[in-house]
């Protein structure tokens, strides 16, 4: 989709403007945007890029709980600093995911809602994990109900996690 304005680069700015039960929607780039910022009445800065979004989320971040000084830790592997990562958006290697670990769950529960991935599996090989994940529900059910002292429930649920179990271990 290309801007409306200008017509000739790629729309990648999405603004839309509620006054009155009146609505008016505009796809620009970012140059037109930018121009439109009175009119929508918005105060942007020029870069929309990721990393920079991404940066201001981690900068709002604070850990004091950690009592670690976020500012000056570096990667023990590639030897990336976390101001480094903050404005590239970018860890730099494996290793990272582990050093800046509570950071980055944290950042994921925000951004996110969870810290793990829920997306689709393939209908071949993803049978073992949809068991795995249909037990998982089931006994966080189960916790539940057992903490709602609903036991008749709780038991035929119980039964039936039991079943499955069964089921999975003779494929």
């Amino acid at each position: 989709m290309y801007c409306e304005e200008c017509q000739k680069k790629p729309a990648n700015v999405h603004l839309v403007k509620i006054v009155n039960g009146n609505k008016v929607e505009k796809n620009l780039c970012e140059q037109c945007a930018m121009k439109a910022q009175d009119q929508f009445g918005l105060y942007f800065e020029n870069d929309f890029s990721f990393p920079n979004i991404l940066g201001s989320i981690l900068q709002s971040e604070s850990f004091p709980s950690l009592g670690i000084n976020v500012n000056n830790m570096s990667c023990d592997k590639c030897g990336l600093t976390y101001n480094q990562f903050v404005n590239s958006g970018r860890l730099g290697c494996d290793k990272c995911y582990d050093y800046f670990g509570e950071r980055l769950n944290s950042l994921l529960r925000r951004v996110q809602g969870t810290t793990s991935h829920t997306g689709k599996l393939p209908k071949r090989s993803g049978s073992q994990l949809r068991h795995k994940r249909e037990l998982k529900r089931l006994k966080d059910q189960l916790k539940q109900l057992v903490a709602r002292e609903e036991y008749e429930a709780a038991a035929e649920l119980r039964d039936k996690i039991k079943e499955l179990e069964r089921d999975f271990k003779r494929e």
